[in-house]
């Protein structure tokens, strides 16, 4: 058991000693690794308490003004030097006895009307408002690079793939315009996530609320939130919003990760789709000749570790109302999580930017491996007056005639051939077959012109649609940001004043 240190408020209430190193090993050094993290936030709510307490009539305003003046000069000192100590339990222990070693009973009015996790659950809204914003501008710069690229490359033709198996022609602009529309997806996500942290415990008090005459809702504007949260109790322990910002971060992630897995093997001498920039790519030590893709193995992991850090936080929530247990490690997750994600998509968006497209080598492909069967079906059905099912048969039949005779493409004579087979005859004259050139291929991806396809023109407007949604979206993060600042600043300038009385 570890003794405890003069004024430990432990030794005067129900414990009577300290704790033990094993519990500060485990626990406290835990909640205290924390510290930097909250550190400002934790300055920002115990000014707006101490304000609002001056306004509610309740402190005196002398004993106030010192601890403005006090939490002041907290707020400007680094964190990594503030006395934090795990022998106290969590930053707010901490920072109530360096208040109180330097003012004495002054310090006593902090702590009014509140509970020690009310400064931590603002805090932490407080840090996550920053950090998704964070977020949101890095999403929203990636989805711009892939709108640049997609529209750069909207007459690119390549053969797209699924399951890494030839599958149609369509052009290389359309396969990474996807990835830009669930940029804008991803931009939503963390817009609702913004809008849930922006609510203010403040003025919360212990368990239903307090009877010192706060005014939550005024408290809620000197932060800077939207509203003070709806329910006390619901609202100071319930961690859910801060799991679906987890979430967030883990899908911003996802969404580049889905791209780095495909490039890691188009970047392949095998396939030779893309070549990655330099800047984003890293020699071999032993093989002189090696470019590794270091860049997407670095997403790939990244993105791994967030999805089991969002797993993690969920199962921590797994505990009866008001605990602490789903808290604990709560706060360095969520906000290591946001942090993780937004490194991962400004690589991502270095990668896209500096990519290689081998744009001859995809044209070059486009239409080998029988790709251009399904037009051909399409064909028989609009030329041929067969049933889409019946053609499929017919050029299923035909491919696989073709493929034994080691041949490329599918002759008028395959499909005869098939036909006759399958015990039918198109109901007109069968469409003229001839291996499809380039120019040909270009006609196939430019004939599939609704909207979202792959004609140029229609990737081309897509982009114009996400640029669109990624301005507005860039517009309601620099008013919430502005939101954010000036109240901020109006917080800092009343408790400036305050300070010297």
């Amino acid at each position: 058991m570890i003794q405890p240190p003069e004024g430990y408020l432990g030794a005067d209430g129900p414990l009577g000693s300290g704790p033990s190193p094993e519990l500060v090993a485990a626990g406290y050094r835990l909640e205290v690794a924390d510290a930097t993290i909250l550190h400002e936030g934790l300055c920002l709510a115990d000014l707006s308490h101490v304000l609002e307490l001056v306004a509610a009539g309740v402190a005196p305003r002398a004993s106030a003004a010192a601890l403005c003046r006090e939490l002041l000069d907290f707020l400007a000192t680094d964190p990594a030097s503030f006395p934090y100590d795990p022998i106290y339990g969590d930053a707010y222990n901490s920072r109530e006895r360096e208040l109180e070693r330097r003012l004495g009973a002054a310090a006593g009015w902090l702590p009014t009307g509140r509970t020690r996790r009310e400064a931590g659950r603002i805090a932490i809204r407080l840090v996550l408002r920053d950090r998704l914003l964070g977020l949101h501008d890095a999403v929203a710069r990636c989805t711009e690079v892939l709108v640049e690229r997609s529209e750069e490359l909207a007459d690119a033709v390549w053969n797209d793939t699924t399951y890494l198996q030839p599958a149609q022609p369509s052009s290389f602009g359309h396969y990474l315009a996807g990835f830009a529309e669930q940029g804008t997806r991803n931009l939503d996500r963390i817009r609702r996530c913004y809008r849930l942290v922006n609510q203010s415990p403040a003025g919360s008090g212990g368990v239903g609320g307090t009877p010192i005459p706060v005014d939550r809702s005024r408290m809620a504007i000197r932060l800077g939130f939207e509203q003070p949260t709806a329910h006390i109790r619901d609202g100071m322990w319930s961690g859910d919003p801060m799991i679906d910002c987890g979430v967030a971060a883990a899908q911003a992630a996802l969404a580049v990760d889905r791209l780095a897995e495909d490039l890691e093997v188009f970047a392949s001498p095998q396939f030779g789709y893309v070549i990655l920039g330099g800047s984003s790519s890293r020699a071999s030590v032993l093989l002189p000749q090696k470019r590794n893709p270091y860049a997407l193995a670095v997403i790939r992991g990244g993105c791994g570790t967030l999805i089991g850090r969002a797993t993690g936080m969920m199962v921590t929530q797994r505990t009866p109302s008001a605990r602490t247990d789903n808290w604990l490690y709560l706060y360095g997750e969520v906000v290591g999580a946001t942090e993780m994600a937004t490194r991962l998509v400004r690589l991502a968006t270095e990668v896209v930017g500096s990519l290689k497209v081998n744009v001859a080598g995809l044209a070059a492909e486009a239409g080998r491996n029988f790709t251009t069967a399904t037009d051909l079906a399409d064909r028989l059905v609009l030329e041929g007056g067969l049933d889409y099912r019946s053609a499929y048969r017919v050029v299923a039949r035909a491919v696989a005639e073709a493929s034994r005779a080691g041949e490329e493409q599918v002759s008028a004579g395959h499909l005869a051939d098939a036909a006759r087979a399958a015990g039918m005859e198109p109901a007109r004259s069968d469409p003229e077959v001839s291996r499809p050139d380039l120019e040909d291929v270009a006609a196939m991806v430019a004939s599939r012109d609704s909207i979202g396809g792959s004609a140029p023109h229609r990737v081309v407007e897509h982009c114009a649609s996400v640029s669109l949604r990624v301005r507005e979206s860039l517009e309601w993060a620099s008013t919430s940001r502005s939101a954010r600042d000036v109240a901020l600043e109006a917080l800092l300038a009343d408790a400036a004043a305050l300070a010297e009385v």
